[in-house]
């Protein structure tokens, strides 16, 4: 496998990319190259081409944009971000559609403005939640103790997504500080497990102003139940370096 590391897809923060991150690894192993091996699979508004591809000075989100080719390199990261294609394509299109109208008002700056800046902490660290709305409100309040184990039957009735590829990517080599961004804006629970219509559903409520915003709040992504053995125990969720409690100064985190 690409760095030498092999996903677990049994594991349950894989379960939404993991059929198409086995045909792809099978397809690795047959010796296809990444972008081959990605569009080995229907890939939607996108083809998936080598880094070399991309122009030297082009930046490549208006490289995707202009052309319809994802330049990736032989390397997880890209090996997520390429799943991720294939899973929301329609997420990833409006992401990068919102690149490049930053880069056409403003141009490719060093440093980033705040639309931009939420365009990429989305992409590669945020995670979608469809929870019962007591969960988001002990989310919302970082009660951790009560979001994880006083309502933790709840969470049968819940479901995490994590969207953002480096993300996933450090999820090969799991370790209890793994925290992702969660978007504030729950996912209906009418939508059920379609993850297809969640992505249809995302792509019409992501926009510059919200994004402006920053619209998230953490989550340590080993505190979800099932997720990690070690939190079946209520003392998992008492380091507070991991699980910090929200400032008295920070307003909460409504979704």
């Amino acid at each position: 496998m690409l760095g030498g590391a092999s996903p677990d897809w049994s594991e349950p923060w894989f379960g939404p990319v993991a059929a198409d991150g086995r045909a792809v690894q099978g397809h690795l192993s047959a010796g296809h190259d990444l972008p081959h091996a990605l569009g080995a699979l229907p890939a939607g508004p996108v083809r998936f081409v080598p880094q070399t591809t991309l122009p030297p000075g082009t930046a490549y989100e208006q490289f995707i944009f202009d052309t319809g080719c994802v330049p990736t390199r032989e390397n997880l990261h890209d090996f997520f971000n390429g799943l991720c294609w294939l899973r929301f394509p329609r997420t990833k299109q409006r992401l990068n559609r919102l690149q490049a109208a930053e880069i056409a008002a403003a141009g490719v700056r060093e440093v980033r403005g705040p639309v931009r800046d939420a365009l990429t902490l989305f992409d590669e660290n945020a995670a979608l939640l469809q929870a019962p709305e007591a969960l988001w409100e002990a989310l919302a309040a970082r009660d951790w103790h009560r979001l994880f184990v006083t309502l933790r039957p709840l969470w049968a009735q819940a479901r995490l997504v994590l969207f953002g590829h480096a993300l996933l990517e450090k999820m090969v080599a799991p370790y209890k500080s793994i925290t992702a961004h969660v978007l504030r804006t729950p996912v209906p629970m009418d939508l059920g497990d379609d993850l297809a219509a969640w992505d249809a559903w995302l792509t019409q409520g992501l926009s510059a102003p919200l994004l402006a915003t920053k619209p998230f709040t953490p989550l340590p992504v080993l505190g979800v139940p099932g997720w990690w053995p070690a939190n079946d125990d209520p003392a998992y969720y008492a380091d507070a370096g991991v699980f910090r409690p929200r400032r008295a100064s920070l307003p909460m985190d409504s979704p």
